[in-house]
Protein backbone atom coordinates (compact mmCIF):
# COMPACT_ATOMS: atom_id res chain seq x y z
CA UNK A 1 0.00 0.00 0.00
CA UNK A 2 1.43 3.50 -1.26
CA UNK A 3 2.26 5.43 2.20
CA UNK A 4 0.66 8.44 2.78
CA UNK A 5 3.38 10.60 2.85
CA UNK A 6 1.62 13.97 3.62
CA UNK A 7 0.50 12.64 6.86
CA UNK A 8 4.13 11.40 7.55
CA UNK A 9 5.63 14.63 7.12
CA UNK A 10 3.00 16.46 8.93
CA UNK A 11 3.61 14.10 11.67
CA UNK A 12 7.09 14.38 12.06
CA UNK A 13 6.77 18.53 11.64
CA UNK A 14 3.89 19.17 14.22
CA UNK A 15 3.10 16.30 16.52
CA UNK A 16 5.53 16.00 19.79
CA UNK A 17 5.29 12.77 20.68
CA UNK A 18 5.18 11.65 24.76
CA UNK A 19 8.33 8.82 25.29
CA UNK A 20 10.31 9.41 21.88
CA UNK A 21 14.06 10.77 20.96
CA UNK A 22 12.44 14.12 19.61
CA UNK A 23 15.56 15.15 17.41
CA UNK A 24 15.60 11.97 15.51
CA UNK A 25 12.01 11.79 15.12
CA UNK A 26 11.74 15.21 13.21
CA UNK A 27 14.46 14.57 11.00
CA UNK A 28 13.39 11.80 10.18
CA UNK A 29 16.07 9.23 11.50
CA UNK A 30 13.90 6.48 13.47
CA UNK A 31 10.48 5.16 12.03
CA UNK A 32 7.36 5.85 12.56
CA UNK A 33 4.23 4.10 13.19
CA UNK A 34 0.39 5.33 11.77
CA UNK A 35 -1.97 3.03 13.40
CA UNK A 36 -5.30 2.89 11.08
CA UNK A 37 -7.56 0.25 12.94
CA UNK A 38 -7.41 -2.58 15.46
CA UNK A 39 -9.63 -6.13 16.01
CA UNK A 40 -9.23 -8.57 19.00
CA UNK A 41 -5.82 -8.86 19.38
CA UNK A 42 -4.56 -7.47 16.23
CA UNK A 43 -4.15 -3.63 15.15
CA UNK A 44 -3.44 -2.76 11.49
CA UNK A 45 -0.86 0.30 9.96
CA UNK A 46 -1.72 2.69 7.07
CA UNK A 47 0.47 0.16 5.11
CA UNK A 48 -1.77 -2.90 5.87
CA UNK A 49 0.40 -4.27 8.32
CA UNK A 50 -1.21 -6.75 10.98
CA UNK A 51 0.53 -6.64 14.43
CA UNK A 52 -0.68 -9.07 16.92
CA UNK A 53 -0.32 -6.62 19.73
CA UNK A 54 0.97 -8.49 23.16
CA UNK A 55 1.15 -5.25 25.01
CA UNK A 56 -2.33 -4.46 24.63
CA UNK A 57 -1.73 -0.86 23.12
CA UNK A 58 0.03 0.26 26.74
CA UNK A 59 -1.34 -2.79 29.00
CA UNK A 60 -5.16 -0.60 28.39
CA UNK A 61 -6.75 -2.80 25.49
CA UNK A 62 -7.99 -5.36 27.84
CA UNK A 63 -11.12 -6.09 26.44
CA UNK A 64 -9.04 -6.35 22.75
CA UNK A 65 -9.86 -3.88 20.16
CA UNK A 66 -12.87 -3.33 17.43
CA UNK A 67 -15.58 -3.70 20.41
CA UNK A 68 -18.77 -2.71 19.13
CA UNK A 69 -20.69 -2.69 22.05
CA UNK A 70 -18.30 0.07 23.78
CA UNK A 71 -18.43 2.47 20.23
CA UNK A 72 -22.27 2.09 20.54
CA UNK A 73 -22.26 3.02 24.02
CA UNK A 74 -19.87 6.12 23.78
CA UNK A 75 -22.00 7.60 20.30
CA UNK A 76 -24.95 6.88 22.78
CA UNK A 77 -23.61 8.76 25.72
CA UNK A 78 -22.14 11.43 23.33
CA UNK A 79 -25.76 12.07 21.60
CA UNK A 80 -27.45 11.82 24.80
CA UNK A 81 -25.22 14.42 26.77
CA UNK A 82 -21.89 14.63 25.59
CA UNK A 83 -20.54 16.94 28.95
CA UNK A 84 -21.58 17.64 31.83
CA UNK A 85 -19.81 18.74 35.37
CA UNK A 86 -19.32 16.85 38.14
CA UNK A 87 -18.78 20.04 40.58
CA UNK A 88 -21.04 20.92 43.76
CA UNK A 89 -22.93 17.25 43.55
CA UNK A 90 -23.42 17.14 39.54
CA UNK A 91 -23.63 13.61 38.28
CA UNK A 92 -24.81 11.94 35.05
CA UNK A 93 -26.14 8.72 34.70
CA UNK A 94 -23.90 7.21 33.43
CA UNK A 95 -20.86 8.46 36.03
CA UNK A 96 -23.19 7.47 39.32
CA UNK A 97 -23.93 4.22 37.93
CA UNK A 98 -19.92 2.93 37.00
CA UNK A 99 -18.72 4.63 40.37
CA UNK A 100 -21.39 2.11 41.87
CA UNK A 101 -20.28 -0.87 39.47
CA UNK A 102 -16.35 -0.12 40.69
CA UNK A 103 -17.07 -0.69 44.30
CA UNK A 104 -19.34 -3.81 44.32
CA UNK A 105 -16.08 -5.07 42.30
CA UNK A 106 -13.44 -2.92 44.53
CA UNK A 107 -11.74 -4.77 47.53
CA UNK A 108 -13.45 -4.48 51.07
CA UNK A 109 -13.87 -1.94 53.01
CA UNK A 110 -13.46 0.98 49.81
CA UNK A 111 -16.21 3.80 50.09
CA UNK A 112 -15.97 6.07 46.85
CA UNK A 113 -14.70 6.61 43.72
CA UNK A 114 -13.36 10.29 42.30
CA UNK A 115 -12.67 10.09 38.78
CA UNK A 116 -10.39 11.48 36.69
CA UNK A 117 -8.63 11.40 33.04
CA UNK A 118 -5.42 9.21 33.20
CA UNK A 119 -3.38 7.17 35.99
CA UNK A 120 -1.11 10.31 36.53
CA UNK A 121 -3.64 12.51 37.51
CA UNK A 122 -4.89 10.04 39.53
CA UNK A 123 -1.78 9.40 41.75
CA UNK A 124 -1.76 13.83 41.76
CA UNK A 125 -5.39 13.25 43.03
CA UNK A 126 -4.01 10.97 45.68
CA UNK A 127 -1.60 12.39 47.12
CA UNK A 128 -3.42 15.81 47.35
CA UNK A 129 -6.10 13.76 49.28
CA UNK A 130 -3.02 12.15 51.32
CA UNK A 131 -2.35 15.36 52.52
CA UNK A 132 -5.61 17.01 53.01
CA UNK A 133 -6.30 14.15 55.31
CA UNK A 134 -3.55 14.80 57.57
CA UNK A 135 -4.16 18.21 57.99
CA UNK A 136 -7.26 17.41 58.97
CA UNK A 137 -5.81 15.08 61.31
CA UNK A 138 -3.98 18.02 62.66
CA UNK A 139 -0.57 16.32 61.57
CA UNK A 140 0.63 19.31 59.82
CA UNK A 141 4.62 17.73 59.28
CA UNK A 142 3.11 13.74 57.93
CA UNK A 143 3.44 14.49 54.35
CA UNK A 144 5.86 12.19 52.82
CA UNK A 145 5.41 9.97 50.26
CA UNK A 146 7.55 6.66 49.79
CA UNK A 147 7.67 5.03 46.58
CA UNK A 148 10.17 2.06 45.55
CA UNK A 149 12.67 2.43 42.78
CA UNK A 150 11.62 0.97 39.52
CA UNK A 151 8.30 1.97 40.35
CA UNK A 152 6.00 3.35 37.85
CA UNK A 153 3.15 5.91 38.82
CA UNK A 154 3.06 9.06 36.23
CA UNK A 155 4.91 11.87 34.41
CA UNK A 156 3.71 14.37 36.31
CA UNK A 157 5.74 16.35 38.92
CA UNK A 158 4.40 14.80 42.05
CA UNK A 159 3.55 11.43 39.85
CA UNK A 160 6.87 11.64 37.88
CA UNK A 161 9.07 12.21 41.12
CA UNK A 162 7.24 9.17 42.66
CA UNK A 163 8.24 7.40 39.86
CA UNK A 164 11.50 5.80 40.50
CA UNK A 165 13.16 5.24 37.22
CA UNK A 166 15.90 7.69 36.16
CA UNK A 167 14.84 8.97 32.65
CA UNK A 168 11.57 10.34 34.10
CA UNK A 169 13.65 12.59 36.48
CA UNK A 170 16.87 13.33 34.42
CA UNK A 171 16.68 17.02 33.21
CA UNK A 172 13.19 17.92 34.85
CA UNK A 173 14.43 18.63 38.66
CA UNK A 174 12.31 15.63 40.00
CA UNK A 175 12.04 13.97 42.33
CA UNK A 176 10.58 16.85 44.66
CA UNK A 177 10.87 17.33 48.42
CA UNK A 178 8.12 15.16 50.28
CA UNK A 179 9.15 12.02 47.80
CA UNK A 180 12.09 9.21 49.15
CA UNK A 181 12.36 5.72 47.75
CA UNK A 182 13.22 2.37 48.69
CA UNK A 183 14.20 -1.07 47.32
CA UNK A 184 12.57 -1.88 44.55
CA UNK A 185 11.23 -6.02 45.41
CA UNK A 186 13.18 -7.10 42.55
CA UNK A 187 14.06 -10.54 43.46
CA UNK A 188 15.95 -11.30 40.27
CA UNK A 189 18.13 -7.97 40.69
CA UNK A 190 18.33 -8.94 44.37
CA UNK A 191 22.19 -7.89 46.20
CA UNK A 192 23.14 -11.48 47.16
CA UNK A 193 22.33 -14.37 45.08
CA UNK A 194 22.42 -16.53 47.99
CA UNK A 195 18.73 -15.11 49.39
CA UNK A 196 15.73 -17.00 49.26
CA UNK A 197 12.69 -14.79 48.53
CA UNK A 198 11.98 -15.09 52.28
CA UNK A 199 15.42 -13.44 53.03
CA UNK A 200 14.77 -11.03 50.44
CA UNK A 201 11.33 -10.14 51.47
CA UNK A 202 13.25 -9.48 55.32
CA UNK A 203 15.92 -7.44 53.00
CA UNK A 204 13.33 -5.05 51.51
CA UNK A 205 11.61 -5.26 54.95
CA UNK A 206 14.65 -3.96 56.62
CA UNK A 207 15.22 -1.37 53.58
CA UNK A 208 11.86 0.17 54.92
CA UNK A 209 12.32 0.48 58.33
CA UNK A 210 15.64 1.81 57.79
CA UNK A 211 14.03 4.52 55.99
CA UNK A 212 11.52 5.50 58.23
CA UNK A 213 13.65 5.31 61.09
CA UNK A 214 16.20 7.93 59.35
CA UNK A 215 12.92 10.23 57.82
CA UNK A 216 11.07 10.03 61.13
CA UNK A 217 7.46 8.14 60.81
CA UNK A 218 5.68 11.01 61.94
CA UNK A 219 6.57 13.13 58.50
CA UNK A 220 5.87 10.14 56.02
CA UNK A 221 2.54 10.00 55.24
CA UNK A 222 1.82 7.34 52.44
CA UNK A 223 3.65 4.37 50.60
CA UNK A 224 3.13 3.61 47.13
CA UNK A 225 3.17 0.58 45.13
CA UNK A 226 1.79 -1.49 42.39
CA UNK A 227 1.18 -4.96 43.22
CA UNK A 228 3.14 -6.36 40.48
CA UNK A 229 6.30 -3.49 39.39
CA UNK A 230 5.02 -2.66 35.66
CA UNK A 231 7.56 -0.77 33.78
CA UNK A 232 10.03 -1.32 35.97
CA UNK A 233 10.52 -4.45 34.20
CA UNK A 234 7.29 -6.37 34.82
CA UNK A 235 8.02 -7.87 38.73
CA UNK A 236 6.03 -10.04 40.85
CA UNK A 237 6.85 -9.42 44.26
CA UNK A 238 8.70 -11.96 46.63
CA UNK A 239 7.18 -14.59 48.53
CA UNK A 240 5.20 -12.97 51.68
CA UNK A 241 6.21 -9.12 50.25
CA UNK A 242 3.22 -7.54 50.59
CA UNK A 243 1.88 -8.90 54.18
CA UNK A 244 5.41 -7.90 55.96
CA UNK A 245 5.54 -4.63 54.11
CA UNK A 246 1.73 -3.68 55.05
CA UNK A 247 2.77 -4.84 58.70
CA UNK A 248 5.45 -2.08 58.82
CA UNK A 249 2.82 0.81 57.03
CA UNK A 250 0.11 -0.46 60.01
CA UNK A 251 2.88 -0.18 62.94
CA UNK A 252 3.91 3.36 61.75
CA UNK A 253 0.12 4.18 60.78
CA UNK A 254 0.99 5.43 57.24
CA UNK A 255 -1.39 4.86 54.74
CA UNK A 256 -1.17 2.57 51.61
CA UNK A 257 -1.77 3.64 48.27
CA UNK A 258 -2.18 0.73 45.50
CA UNK A 259 -1.53 1.80 42.46
CA UNK A 260 -3.60 -0.92 40.14
CA UNK A 261 -3.79 1.12 36.78
CA UNK A 262 -1.97 -1.88 35.09
CA UNK A 263 -3.75 -4.95 37.61
CA UNK A 264 -7.20 -3.65 38.10
CA UNK A 265 -9.97 -5.04 36.32
CA UNK A 266 -8.70 -8.52 35.62
CA UNK A 267 -4.81 -8.89 34.39
CA UNK A 268 -3.78 -11.02 37.34
CA UNK A 269 -6.97 -13.32 37.08
CA UNK A 270 -8.10 -11.30 39.89
CA UNK A 271 -10.64 -7.90 39.79
CA UNK A 272 -7.86 -6.61 41.46
CA UNK A 273 -4.20 -7.49 42.03
CA UNK A 274 -4.95 -6.28 45.83
CA UNK A 275 -7.39 -9.00 46.79
CA UNK A 276 -4.56 -11.09 44.25
CA UNK A 277 -2.18 -10.66 47.42
CA UNK A 278 -4.16 -9.86 50.53
CA UNK A 279 -3.53 -6.17 49.81
CA UNK A 280 -5.68 -3.88 52.40
CA UNK A 281 -5.18 -0.29 50.40
CA UNK A 282 -6.75 2.90 52.04
CA UNK A 283 -6.29 4.03 48.42
CA UNK A 284 -6.78 2.24 44.95
CA UNK A 285 -5.74 3.98 41.67
CA UNK A 286 -7.42 2.91 38.57
CA UNK A 287 -7.46 3.91 35.04
CA UNK A 288 -6.32 1.83 31.79
CA UNK A 289 -8.46 -1.26 32.09
CA UNK A 290 -11.34 0.63 33.35
CA UNK A 291 -12.47 1.61 29.91
CA UNK A 292 -9.97 -0.50 28.02
CA UNK A 293 -8.50 2.86 26.87
CA UNK A 294 -11.83 3.52 24.52
CA UNK A 295 -12.02 6.59 26.65
CA UNK A 296 -9.71 8.55 28.90
CA UNK A 297 -10.66 7.73 32.72
CA UNK A 298 -8.69 6.79 36.15
CA UNK A 299 -10.23 6.51 39.25
CA UNK A 300 -9.16 7.05 42.50
CA UNK A 301 -10.91 4.66 45.20
CA UNK A 302 -10.86 5.81 48.59
CA UNK A 303 -11.38 3.71 51.57
CA UNK A 304 -13.95 4.04 54.51
CA UNK A 305 -11.38 5.33 56.64
CA UNK A 306 -10.20 8.19 54.79
CA UNK A 307 -13.63 9.06 53.78
CA UNK A 308 -14.45 9.89 57.57
CA UNK A 309 -11.47 12.18 57.30
CA UNK A 310 -12.64 13.98 53.99
CA UNK A 311 -16.00 14.46 55.39
CA UNK A 312 -14.61 16.08 58.70
CA UNK A 313 -12.28 18.25 56.71
CA UNK A 314 -15.55 19.93 54.48
CA UNK A 315 -17.05 19.81 57.81
CA UNK A 316 -14.21 22.04 59.50
CA UNK A 317 -13.24 23.86 56.40
CA UNK A 318 -16.54 23.57 53.62
CA UNK A 319 -16.11 22.11 49.80
CA UNK A 320 -12.77 20.61 49.19
CA UNK A 321 -10.62 22.33 46.67
CA UNK A 322 -10.10 20.02 44.25
CA UNK A 323 -11.34 18.98 40.73
CA UNK A 324 -10.73 18.67 37.00
CA UNK A 325 -13.13 20.04 34.20
CA UNK A 326 -13.45 16.34 32.65
CA UNK A 327 -13.97 14.45 36.18
CA UNK A 328 -16.49 11.99 35.62
CA UNK A 329 -17.17 12.60 31.88
CA UNK A 330 -20.14 11.15 30.94
CA UNK A 331 -18.48 9.32 27.64
CA UNK A 332 -15.49 7.96 29.71
CA UNK A 333 -18.27 6.77 32.04
CA UNK A 334 -20.41 5.54 29.73
CA UNK A 335 -16.95 3.79 27.99
CA UNK A 336 -16.43 2.40 31.54
CA UNK A 337 -20.08 0.89 31.72
CA UNK A 338 -19.85 -0.80 28.55
CA UNK A 339 -16.40 -2.22 29.07
CA UNK A 340 -16.90 -4.01 32.46
CA UNK A 341 -20.39 -5.63 31.29
CA UNK A 342 -17.71 -7.09 28.73
CA UNK A 343 -15.31 -8.29 31.17
CA UNK A 344 -18.04 -9.80 32.90
CA UNK A 345 -20.07 -11.54 30.02
CA UNK A 346 -16.72 -12.58 28.11
CA UNK A 347 -15.23 -14.21 31.29
CA UNK A 348 -11.69 -12.00 30.95
CA UNK A 349 -11.04 -12.19 34.61
CA UNK A 350 -11.19 -15.66 34.00
CA UNK A 351 -9.55 -15.88 30.63
CA UNK A 352 -6.47 -14.09 32.33
CA UNK A 353 -5.51 -16.29 35.00
CA UNK A 354 -5.93 -19.02 32.78
CA UNK A 355 -4.43 -18.36 29.73
CA UNK A 356 -2.08 -15.95 31.41
CA UNK A 357 -1.01 -18.83 33.17
CA UNK A 358 -0.41 -21.35 30.06
CA UNK A 359 1.02 -18.07 28.26
CA UNK A 360 3.85 -17.87 31.08
CA UNK A 361 4.55 -21.56 31.17
CA UNK A 362 5.11 -21.60 27.36
CA UNK A 363 7.41 -18.72 27.23
CA UNK A 364 9.49 -20.56 30.23
CA UNK A 365 9.02 -23.87 28.11
CA UNK A 366 10.52 -22.20 25.27
CA UNK A 367 13.27 -19.53 26.44
CA UNK A 368 13.97 -20.54 30.08
CA UNK A 369 16.74 -22.72 29.63
CA UNK A 370 18.58 -20.31 26.43
CA UNK A 371 22.03 -19.22 27.95
CA UNK A 372 21.18 -15.26 27.86
CA UNK A 373 17.77 -15.74 29.35
CA UNK A 374 18.47 -14.77 32.77
CA UNK A 375 14.84 -15.19 33.80
CA UNK A 376 11.03 -15.76 32.56
CA UNK A 377 8.55 -14.39 34.83
CA UNK A 378 5.04 -13.00 35.11
CA UNK A 379 2.10 -13.29 36.81
CA UNK A 380 -1.87 -13.50 34.69
CA UNK A 381 -1.81 -11.86 31.89
CA UNK A 382 2.14 -9.95 32.49
CA UNK A 383 5.17 -11.81 31.56
CA UNK A 384 8.67 -10.80 30.87
CA UNK A 385 12.00 -11.66 29.36
CA UNK A 386 14.99 -10.37 30.90
CA UNK A 387 18.47 -11.19 28.95
CA UNK A 388 21.85 -11.46 30.59
CA UNK A 389 25.65 -11.92 28.74
CA UNK A 390 26.28 -14.76 31.42
CA UNK A 391 23.52 -16.57 33.37
CA UNK A 392 25.56 -17.81 35.68
CA UNK A 393 27.49 -15.09 37.13
CA UNK A 394 24.07 -12.51 36.85
CA UNK A 395 26.23 -10.24 34.93
CA UNK A 396 24.06 -7.75 32.76
CA UNK A 397 24.48 -6.69 29.09
CA UNK A 398 26.02 -3.31 28.63
CA UNK A 399 23.51 -0.73 28.32
CA UNK A 400 24.60 0.57 24.74
CA UNK A 401 24.03 -2.51 22.96
CA UNK A 402 20.46 -2.22 23.41
CA UNK A 403 19.97 -5.84 23.19
CA UNK A 404 16.41 -5.59 24.46
CA UNK A 405 15.01 -3.55 22.01
CA UNK A 406 16.94 -5.34 19.12
CA UNK A 407 14.65 -8.00 20.57
CA UNK A 408 12.03 -6.29 20.11
CA UNK A 409 12.54 -5.03 16.60
CA UNK A 410 13.32 -8.24 15.58
CA UNK A 411 9.84 -9.40 17.22
CA UNK A 412 8.22 -7.23 15.49
CA UNK A 413 9.93 -8.39 11.88
CA UNK A 414 7.78 -11.46 13.23
CA UNK A 415 4.22 -9.56 13.31
CA UNK A 416 4.19 -8.79 16.89
CA UNK A 417 4.32 -6.60 19.54
CA UNK A 418 6.46 -6.42 22.68
CA UNK A 419 7.88 -3.89 24.60
CA UNK A 420 11.74 -3.03 25.68
CA UNK A 421 11.32 -2.02 29.11
CA UNK A 422 13.21 0.51 30.24
CA UNK A 423 16.38 0.38 33.16
CA UNK A 424 17.42 -3.24 31.56
CA UNK A 425 17.25 -5.71 28.81
CA UNK A 426 14.00 -6.69 29.53
CA UNK A 427 11.04 -7.78 26.62
CA UNK A 428 7.81 -7.10 28.28
CA UNK A 429 4.22 -8.93 27.54
CA UNK A 430 0.84 -7.35 28.67
CA UNK A 431 -1.78 -8.51 25.86
CA UNK A 432 -5.28 -7.95 25.30
CA UNK A 433 -7.67 -10.34 28.07
CA UNK A 434 -8.79 -11.95 25.56
CA UNK A 435 -5.93 -13.62 24.54
CA UNK A 436 -6.59 -16.99 23.50
CA UNK A 437 -4.46 -20.36 23.80
CA UNK A 438 -3.49 -19.98 20.20
CA UNK A 439 -2.58 -16.55 20.06
CA UNK A 440 -0.10 -17.00 23.15
CA UNK A 441 1.23 -19.63 21.03
CA UNK A 442 1.65 -17.83 18.30
CA UNK A 443 3.45 -14.86 20.30
CA UNK A 444 6.11 -17.19 22.25
CA UNK A 445 6.94 -19.32 19.00
CA UNK A 446 7.78 -15.42 17.45
CA UNK A 447 9.34 -14.55 20.33
CA UNK A 448 11.85 -17.30 20.63
CA UNK A 449 13.02 -17.02 17.12
CA UNK A 450 13.20 -13.20 17.35
CA UNK A 451 15.68 -14.50 20.58
CA UNK A 452 17.30 -16.43 18.22
CA UNK A 453 18.10 -14.09 15.60
CA UNK A 454 19.57 -11.49 18.08
CA UNK A 455 21.17 -14.22 20.88
CA UNK A 456 22.18 -17.36 19.12
CA UNK A 457 22.78 -19.80 21.74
Amino acid sequence: MLKNDTLDQWDRESFLHPSTHLAQHARGEAPNRIVSGGKGVYIEDRDGNRLLDAFAGLYCVNVGYGRPEIAEAIAEQARKLAYYHAYVGHGTEASITLAHMILERAPKGMSKVYFGLGGSDANETNVKLVWYYNNVLGRPEKKKIISRWRGYHGSGLVTGSLTGLGLFHKKFDLPLERVVHTEAPYYFRRPDPAMSEAAFTAHCVAELEALIEREGADTIAAFIGEPVLGTGGIVPPPQGYWEAIQAVLDRHDILLIADEVVTGFGRLGSMFGSDHYGIRPDIITIAKGLTSAYAPLSGSIVSDRVWKGLEKGTDENGPIGHGWTYSAHPIGAAAGIANLELVDSLGLVENAGETGAYFNRAMADALADHPHVGEVRGEGLLCAVEFVEDRQARRFFDAGRKIGPQVAAALLEEGVIARAMPEGDILGFAPPLCLTRAEADTVVAATAKAVGKVLPA
